[in-house]
């Protein structure tokens, strides 16, 4: 037998000891014993292993803990031992030790002494150093096992495998890598004795107080007992003793989550001690979350209105109001920052109920009309200051607002530490510090501040006992500046007669007027430099280093000048063009079909520009990061700006010196600008991709707001927000083996019956069957979606169904007649990008366990013309792999999920949440995070509170708690102000403690201006209502409102006098709160969402081909494949690589009619041909095969201004391209497989990007005519080319008899190749990617998960592969072989049929995981000989 069988057997016998044990006979699944095999337990011991093991299994099925339940039974365990510990020293103290009976022996002259015995305590100190070698001497083959988890929780036997023989070559961690040795049977029972051994009890072995056990008589022991008592005096002692062990223990055996899972895990879940916090203080949770980084930041009174005033500032230039609301704006947002701040209230609470606050409303006295005595004297003129929108833009800039404050009282207090230690004083600073307005203006004061004070800066460093983060060496730049700025050339520095922050002031002077003038010395620089006074030896020991040095030193101040950056940053701003320019790299990749060629000759973009097209330039960054292009930002009149800088340096004296002096200043300026525009134009590239990313996230907000702005599908005389019975059909691909799935939902989303129809166009059989369900069944609508153009197919199908069957839904009272009528069924094609998410999750394989995944898809479809904002509340996270912009992909994650948020938050709570139903449906349960207040967190604990507290909310009331009724708090009084409002409770007019105004948007805190409306509109004075509520409580006169049906009369009442009384005697404006208690009086939670929203022809086309007009238009020369050659009508019918249907007419074909068409095209076969004319509606497409069109290449025409686009570079360039393709002398190659396409290394990897794992492209290659290239797609954005070496070729443009990869592999024709290779290796691919080691992200966030899981297993190691994008076909096997032993990579490159590692083949992922132990193994072994 070898090592290799050993490792196979090793990880066979791994994987089953996870696995119950099975009765051969019976065929039953026995659970494993709760102990190690042939060790002994004591009673106690198996006892508390139980309790852990129960505690452990308790966490892991529920992960969430009750600590009343876990308090309440760790009191019942405690009780337990501790009886059972007294019992147990009862027992004990009723048996004589072996000291004991000696003692008392030796005045009995028939005792005989025991023979000594080996004492206790050596071989307890030997048991645990036996325990400890073994605990240390972990195998690899178990730290790298594939089963790792829960592995502490199991028995050692079970963990260290049943043949675990020590390898002493290897020791510590690495023992056990590979084989052991088997004990024999006298060493095995020898080793279990001693373990008994330590295991019994003191005493154990003497049970039962009797005469015969000890040997004496029965007098003997009275007399014993008589000297020496029973050791009731010493039980205070024992008892001590006991609690001692006892708290040990509770320490020892209480168990937490984080004891139980990863941190990872438990973030995920929302279940850290953080996550815990936030869930029980009494705050909104999107505020801690977001004020978290600036919770310490307190703002003073005249901080708050300087953040009012910022941010309105911020904030007016796009609002564009009018100069008399300028002063209402501001006020306006100093109110909405008192909301947010002082009230802690989210966006919803306010844009509901403090909207008076957003509105300016003014009085215009209108002029009298001598016809209309009783027309009013003035009219209410009120604009929209804010909109919900902007809302969370002011919550946004709080936050900006308070970094901006951290930072500057950061910077306050640095200089006041300065100023008191070492007393130093600066103007600049003071001066600038509170002015700074933005993060950059206060990074340039901190850069200054730095670079003027470092030496008092590193002293105090020193002081406070940081040195070692300070110390620089002798050399470095800030020492040199130090050197400099306190020797003796600083005085050449002064002789340049101005300073740094001088010239930076005339530079701001507006209109070129210089506040500070520029003295000349009576020396030339070259003179002045030479004296004494300058030379500082041994470093400046010359004046032309003199000299040099302190242009350097004055270029220096002028760069670390802040008032100087904000020049440079101002005129960036205003005068700054962007222009790209291509590479090396760029030149050959970026051609006219590539995405990127849109900006690959473009020039002198302005900043205007640019803000209209953010997406393309954050495609141009990305591209520069791709090495393509180069982005520049030059200034617009860079000559100008320079002249009037000079201007504001130089001196206007005339004289020889005084122009020796300002050459002297000209070139200090040329340095510090050649500086400073490196800074700027980093900064300002940086400033404009956030700028630009914001904008990008904008976009998308408002699609997604735009998607979740549709009420249900309204069924035919049924209200707005009324939802239909759904019947869902698709034909999947729509290929021809493919059935029509459908099901047919409820209302209320139960899914009521589900099947199969084989063919909806041909079958009769299925016809009928379609027929009998929408007849027996009547549903409200049909929805029909799939993945190709088939779907049109279906939805054309079946409208032919209905119309020929006449099927018709429900019926429905007729508005005009009061008739009962129907109307035909609607097929109606839905938005199925949810769907597609949706039907091959875990969650669907949970919620429908039997159904087939194209079933579950249809599911989908149903749910979502039910209810389009739940669908998507249930993608949580997952909301960002839906596409809302071409170019989201360019903006980080994170960003793009907060604002999508905010949208949903905003639909949440326009719509309000039943929460009783969302109690007891999973569905609505999931709207509960976006509601005001909440978030996921608070989400779970709500649903927790609510089910303790019975699992039904009567009243708005009950959430803060009734300890009347005995009902728990679910939330805290400011996390209910925030959310009472949006979650709602059916009125049910039959019990007596419903509310009515619990299920309408009306805060309770105005619940009295309800009640006091509804008596008003009832006409009942004062001694009436208070009768009312007397006999039915303060909800009586609103109920009997509702009652007499009288809602219509709020119409009635005049609701401004009512708002000017309110306003004027208890300062609260309420008029639009009173708009919407009056329309919630009338009817609760209307419906304020739009119809649902039916696609358009080009959503259509898009959803189902994945093209739009932009990447699928006439003039574009695409492949198509023939699926039929018409010779009788001499056309083709062929079809896109999008599903689109592409016929080519006679006229369009290269041939004349009386060619036989069959011997020039066969079926399958793969040309290129040029779109004439594109037919979106129908999704099919004329086409061209002519030389004459397919002459002419497609070029996307874009719009640039004349001087916008370099064309002589342009020019240049496909000159210099087509000599080198003259060079090589390559012909345009076509090869007659389905897999070939025309395409280069870019066109293939954009192709492929949409396509599946394995698919490929065959392609020409560059490396000759003798070579052919394939691509294919390993992952996504990982793609491998493989070039092909063709042999025995009948001709130059025919394929090769005899193809040859690498030297290694060779085939005879292109599909063997494709089958026994390219697909062989992506079989290989899935088969890693399936592993359970294997890790979806990057190399570094496998490493830091591997990190994660040592730190919280200190004592296993374990190994995971991810996928190595830099080199397509190989995966990075990263392993660390425990805590503090270093992060380790390893490559595996996929080939046909296996992987390799390290030059060894593996057939298998398991071979592979065996064979890397067995490796590293070896490696250690050797390393240790």
């Amino acid at each position: 037998m070898t090592s290799r069988d050993l490792i196979l057997g090793e990880a066979e016998l791994d994987d089953e000891e996870n696995d119950d044990s099975f009765d051969e006979e019976t065929g039953e699944v026995k659970e494993r014993p709760n102990g190690t095999n042939g060790k002994f337990q004591d009673s106690s011991e198996e006892e508390e292993s139980d309790d852990d093991e129960e505690a452990a299994r308790a966490i892991r099925e529920g992960f969430i803990v009750d600590e009343d339940e876990e308090e309440v039974e760790g009191r019942e365990r405690r009780k337990h031992r501790k009886k059972r510990r007294r019992a147990e020293r009862e027992r004990e103290e009723e048996v004589l030790d072996e000291e004991d009976l000696d003692l008392i022996g030796e005045n009995d002259p028939a005792f005989e002494r025991r023979p000594p015995s080996e004492p206790k305590f050596k071989r307890l100190k030997r048991g645990h150093k036996e325990d400890r070698q073994r605990a240390a001497s972990r195998g690899l083959d178990e730290m790298f096992s594939d089963d790792e988890e829960g592995a502490d929780d199991q028995p050692e036997a079970d963990r260290l495998g049943r043949f675990r023989p020590e390898r002493r070559e290897l020791p510590d961690e690495f023992d056990d890598f590979i084989e052991e040795d088997e004990l024999t049977d006298d060493d095995e029972k020898a080793r279990r004795q001693e373990e008994m051994e330590i295991a019994r009890p003191r005493g154990q072995a003497y049970t039962g107080a009797n005469a015969e056990a000890s040997g004496y008589s029965e007098e003997t022991l009275e007399t014993m007992m008589a000297a020496f008592g029973n050791g009731e005096e010493y039980r205070w002692a024992l008892d001590a003793e006991d609690d001692m062990e006892e708290h040990e223990l509770e320490d020892q055996q209480q168990l937490e989550l984080k004891d139980v899972f990863e941190h990872s895990q438990l973030a995920e879940r929302f279940l850290t001690d953080d996550d815990n916090l936030i869930r029980w203080a009494d705050e909104p949770e999107r505020f801690q979350l977001a004020r978290k980084p600036y919770k310490h930041v307190l703002l003073t009174d005249e901080q708050f209105k300087e953040e009012a005033l910022w941010i309105a500032n911020l904030m007016l230039p796009k609002k564009r109001l009018q100069s008399d609301l300028v002063e209402p704006f501001q006020k306006a947002i100093g109110k909405v920052l008192e909301f947010f701040i002082t009230d802690e209230v989210e966006v919803p609470f306010v844009f509901q109920h403090r909207k008076d606050y957003l509105i300016h409303a003014a009085k215009i006295p209108s002029s009298p009309d001598p016809y209309n005595p009783d027309a009013p004297e003035y009219v209410v003129s009120a604009e929209k200051l804010l909109i919900q929108n902007d809302l969370w833009q002011v919550l946004d800039l709080d936050l900006k607002f308070r970094a901006l404050i951290e930072k500057r009282n950061t910077l306050q207090r640095t200089y006041d530490k300065l100023n008191e230690e070492s007393g130093v004083q600066d103007a600049i600073f003071e001066t600038l510090l509170p002015k700074a307005e933005t993060v950059e203006e206060l990074q340039d004061i901190q850069d200054y501040l730095h670079f003027q004070h470092a030496s008092h800066l590193k002293d105090i460093q020193a002081m406070n006992g940081s040195t070692t983060a300070t110390q620089r060496r002798p050399g470095s730049q800030k020492a040199q500046w130090e050197r400099v700025r306190n020797g003796k050339v600083y005085n050449m520095v002064r002789a340049y007669g101005i300073s740094a922050d001088a010239f930076a002031e005339n530079a701001l002077a507006e209109s070129g007027r210089r506040r500070y003038d520029t003295e000349d010395p009576s020396e030339r620089p070259d003179d002045m430099a030479d004296s004494e006074n300058m030379i500082d030896p041994p470093e400046f020991a010359t004046g032309e280093k003199v000299l040099q040095m302190a242009r350097k030193m004055f270029a220096e101040e002028i760069c670390m000048s802040p008032k100087m950056k904000k020049v440079m940053r101002r005129a960036y701003y205003l005068t700054g063009l962007i222009e790209c320019f291509r590479t090396e790299k760029g030149l050959r990749r970026i051609d006219e079909q590539h995405p990127y060629y849109e900006f690959k000759y473009l020039r002198n973009q302005q900043m205007s520009d640019i803000a209209q097209r953010p997406d393309m330039y954050l495609r141009m960054l990305k591209a520069e990061d791709e090495g393509l292009i180069e982005v520049k930002i030059k200034l617009e009149n860079w000559e100008r700006t320079k002249k009037s800088l000079v201007a504001s340096l130089v001196s206007d004296n005339f004289s020889e010196i005084a122009d020796a002096w300002n050459d002297e200043r000209r070139k200090v300026l040329d340095l510090a600008l050649g500086k400073l525009n490196l800074i700027m134009t980093k900064n300002v590239k940086e400033h404009l991709k956030s700028q630009c990313q914001d904008e990008i996230v904008s976009l998308c907000r408002e699609e997604f707001s735009r998607k979740l702005d549709q009420a249900p599908f309204k069924p035919p005389g049924e209200m707005l927000g009324s939802a239909p019975r759904v019947l869902a059909l698709s034909n999947g691909k729509g290929e021809r083996e493919d059935a029509v799935c459908w099901a047919f939902l409820e209302d209320d989303g139960r899914v009521l019956e589900n099947g199969k129809f084989d063919d909806l166009r041909r079958d009769d059989k299925s016809k009928e069957g379609f027929r009998e369900l929408v007849e027996r069944r009547r549903p409200d609508v049909i929805a029909v979606s799939g993945f190709t153009v088939f779907a049109d197919d279906l939805k054309k199908d079946c409208m032919r169904l209905v119309e020929d069957n006449d099927l018709r839904g429900a019926e429905f009272d007729d508005p005009d007649t009061g008739q009962e009528i129907s109307r035909k069924l609607d097929v109606v094609m839905v938005n199925d990008e949810v769907a597609r998410l949706y039907f091959t999750s875990d969650r669907a394989a949970q919620e429908h366990p039997g159904l087939a995944p194209l079933t579950r898809y249809c599911i989908a479809l149903a749910k979502y013309m039910i209810n389009p904002m739940k669908e998507y509340a249930s993608l949580g996270r997952d909301i960002v792999s839906i596409s809302f912009h071409p170019s989201q992909q360019l903006v980080p994650q994170e960003k793009l999920i907060m604002q999508l948020e905010t949208a949903m938050v905003d639909m949440v709570n326009l719509c309000g949440v039943d929460i009783n139903e969302a109690v007891g449906d999973s569905y609505t349960a999931n709207l509960l995070p976006y509601v005001c207040g909440l978030g996921p967190r608070k989400a779970t604990s709500v649903l927790k509170a609510i089910n303790a507290n019975g699992g039904v909310v009567s009243t708005r009331d009950e959430l803060v708690g009734d300890p009347e009724e005995n009902k728990l708090p679910v939330v805290g009084p400011r996390v209910w102000n925030n959310c009472a409002s949006f979650v709602y409770i059916e009125y049910d007019a039959q019990e007596p403690t419903s509310d009515y105004l619990d299920h309408t948007r009306v805060h309770p805190e105005d619940y009295e201006l309800g009640r006091k409306m509804a008596a008003d509109a009832l006409e009942l004075d004062e001694e009436d209502v208070k009768a009312e509520i007397d006999e039915a409580g303060p909800a009586a006169i609103v109920r009997k409102l509702i009652k007499d049906d009288a809602q219509d009369k709020v119409n009635d009442l005049v609701l401004e006098e009512y708002a000017e009384q309110l306003e004027r005697n208890f300062n609260q404006r309420k008029r639009a709160t009173l708009e919407t208690i009056r329309a919630e009086l009338q009817q609760p939670y209307e419906e304020l969402r739009r119809n649902f929203a039916l696609l358009s022809t080009d959503e259509i086309f898009t959803m189902l081909t994945g093209e739009t007009r932009e990447t699928l238009c006439n003039g574009m020369i695409v492949p198509i494949n023939i699926r039929r050659v018409l010779r009788n009508e001499f056309k083709l019918e062929g079809v896109m690589d999008s599903g689109v249907t592409a016929y080519v007419e006679g006229n369009n074909l290269p041939i004349e009619q009386d060619e036989n068409i069959t011997a020039i095209y066969t079926q399958r076969q793969t040309v290129q041909a040029k779109i004439i004319k594109m037919d979106y509606e129908n999704m099919t497409a004329e086409l061209s095969l002519t030389e004459e069109d397919m002459a002419r290449p497609y070029r996307k025409h874009f719009d640039h201004m004349r001087d916008e686009w370099d064309e002589e570079q342009e020019a240049r360039d496909k000159e210099s391209l087509r000599e080198t393709s003259k060079a090589t002398g390559r012909a345009q190659r076509v090869i007659k497989h389905p897999l070939f396409r025309n395409f280069n290394r870019t066109q293939t990897e954009e192709y492929l990007g949409s396509q599946a794992r394995g698919d490929a492209v065959i392609r020409p290659s560059s490396n000759g005519p003798d070579h052919i290239a394939i691509t294919w797609k390993v992952a996504d954005n990982v793609y491998q080319h493989i070039d092909v070496l063709e042999l025995d070729k009948e001709n130059e443009f025919s394929v090769g008899r005899t193809l040859k990869i690498g030297g290694r592999y060779t085939y005879s024709d292109l599909d063997e190749l494709i089958v026994n290779h390219i697909k062989a290796m992506a079989r290989k691919v899935d088969e890693m990617t399936l592993h359970e080691k294997f890790q979806g992200g990057s190399r570094a966030d496998t490493e830091r998960w591997l990190t994660t899981y040592t730190e919280a297993n200190p004592k296993r190691s374990t190994y995971a592969f991810c996928v190595d994008p830099k080199h397509p076909g190989y995966f990075f096997l990263c392993f660390k072989a425990g805590h503090h032993a270093q992060l380790q990579t390893w490559s595996v490159k996929v080939i046909p049929q296996a992987f390799e590692l390290r030059g060894n083949a593996y057939p298998d992922m398991r071979a592979l995981c065996n064979g890397f132990k067995l490796l590293f193994g070896n490696l250690q072994n050797g390393k240790r000989r």
